[in-house]
């Protein structure tokens, strides 16, 4: 037994903790939870805890259905209380296993790691810092009429003991107390819409952390007598909810990406990592944005960018916040601070799926030496097609049947997901598009049932 299984054991007795909840995610990135006694957990620990993975989305067929959640003390964390009553359980994340001890390669925690395992061959460590957006709610309707948002707050707007202030005020204790830390919190620009800022970390803890984060919003939130939702556009007229993730590479405790002879501060590596990103951009999106209602976010509400913040167009500026990727700001004397901002993900992907994704289109570009375009000085929403056309801009796909076309011939995509990843996802992104196209929707039948 390691160290830090020592260490786990010993605060499970120490702090008296009554369950250890071993979380693992299926391929749609949907939090799944086994609990156990401490007293399991030695067991667990040599042997793991077995289960039936064909009763999880994307796991296995019923023929080879025997599979091995393996605990990592790594990810220990006891979970607070939302009541702010005495913790009595704690959680660890596991890696999934056959029998034969060997990784799954259905686990979405096993893809990230074998891209992150190929970019440390090179000598890189990659990390992200993702600006998760939701909404708060009063409701949470189950007939599809539209939710009502706990408050009608603007940007950045605060009025001393709201719901939503003092909903952060716990959401930021609670995952802090957890280990997570939290860089800002703060309203954004739709009623209803918060958003909260993680803290830089490597991109599998912060794939672990984000999925922690979505529970404990979602259990703060019932406790203040509110619902959270990460769907990424549930306002037809409002923005939606993306998730801006700031992407950095390093060697060592050096910056890839800095170098401070360059105009913009970025090395050949960034801007070869950055024209990975655009060069790819179109056969990711299915796993960046894997939703129907994904699409509503990005070209929704009165034509592409109009308000919604949402890129559209593969290409990338320098702070320009209507590109796809951001090079922001560099502040003198904070080299390690060099990095880029993809704005198209939102908030209901699958963390690890996507940062494998984002790592396997940059390697790319730094291992092909791709060529970085010129950059977009301009409003990309504001310029004609003509103009985009002329510029180069190719669109983001316009839905998930056209973003799926993209990811089917990627070879970059089948090779990072894995063959048995790659097919389930878009065997099973297809069934939901064919259920999206049969559904009779109340715009058709507002619009055409009085008339026709």
């Amino acid at each position: 037994m390691d160290r830090q299984q020592e260490f786990v054991l010993r605060a499970l007795e120490e702090r008296q903790i009554r369950f250890v909840r071993l979380w693992f995610t299926d391929v749609l990135g949907t939090l799944k939870s086994v609990a156990v006694a401490p007293a399991e957990l030695d067991g667990a620990f040599e042997e793991g805890i077995g289960f039936d993975g064909s009763a999880i989305e994307g796991f296995a067929r019923a023929s080879e259905s025997d599979m091995i959640a393996r605990p990592d003390p790594a990810t220990f964390q006891i979970l607070p209380e939302p009541d702010g009553s005495p913790a009595d359980s704690a959680r660890m994340f596991c890696d999934i296993q056959m029998p034969d001890g060997s990784p799954s390669w259905a686990d979405p925690r096993y893809v990230l790691r074998r891209q992150l395992s190929k970019a440390a061959e090179l000598g890189f460590t990659f990390y992200t810092h993702p600006e998760i957006e939701f909404f708060l709610l009063k409701n949470r309707p189950s007939d599809g009429s539209e939710p009502l948002p706990i408050d009608n707050g603007g940007y950045f707007d605060m009025t001393a003991h709201d719901t939503a202030h003092d909903f952060r005020r716990a959401a930021v204790s609670a995952l802090e107390g957890l280990g997570i830390s939290v860089e800002f919190s703060h309203h954004e620009v739709a009623p209803g819409q918060q958003e909260i800022d993680l803290r830089y970390a490597d991109a599998l803890s912060m794939a672990d952390n984000i999925m922690t984060f979505r529970h404990v919003i979602k259990e703060v939130a019932i406790a203040h007598g509110a619902h959270a939702t990460f769907m990424p556009k549930p306002f037809r007229l409002q923005p939606g909810s993306g998730m801006h993730t700031h992407l950095s590479l390093f060697e060592g405790d050096r910056n890839a990406f800095h170098d401070a002879s360059d105009e913009l501060y970025l090395s050949k590596t960034a801007r070869s990592f950055i024209a990975g990103l655009l060069t790819h951009a179109r056969e990711i999106t299915a796993v960046t944005n894997q939703w129907v209602n994904s699409y509503k976010r990005l070209w929704g509400f009165g034509g592409p960018g109009q308000l919604v913040e949402a890129p559209t167009y593969v290409c990338w500026g320098h702070a320009n916040r209507s590109a796809l990727v951001r090079v922001p700001m560099y502040k003198p004397g904070k080299a390690n601070s060099t990095r880029v901002e993809l704005r198209s993900l939102d908030s209901a992907c699958n963390p690890y799926l996507a940062f494998a994704l984002l790592l396997a289109a940059g390697m790319k570009g730094i291992e092909a030496g791709y060529e970085l375009p010129p950059g977009a000085e301009d409003d990309v929403w504001a310029l004609s097609d003509t103009e985009r056309r002329a510029l180069g801009y190719d669109e983001l796909p316009h839905n998930l049947a056209d973003a799926l076309r993209a990811m089917d011939s990627s070879e970059l995509v089948a090779e990072a997901l894995g063959e048995h990843v790659f097919d389930f996802f878009l065997r099973n992104k297809r069934e939901e598009w064919t259920e999206y196209r049969a559904e009779v929707s109340p715009f058709e039948l507002r619009r055409y049932l009085p008339t026709l």
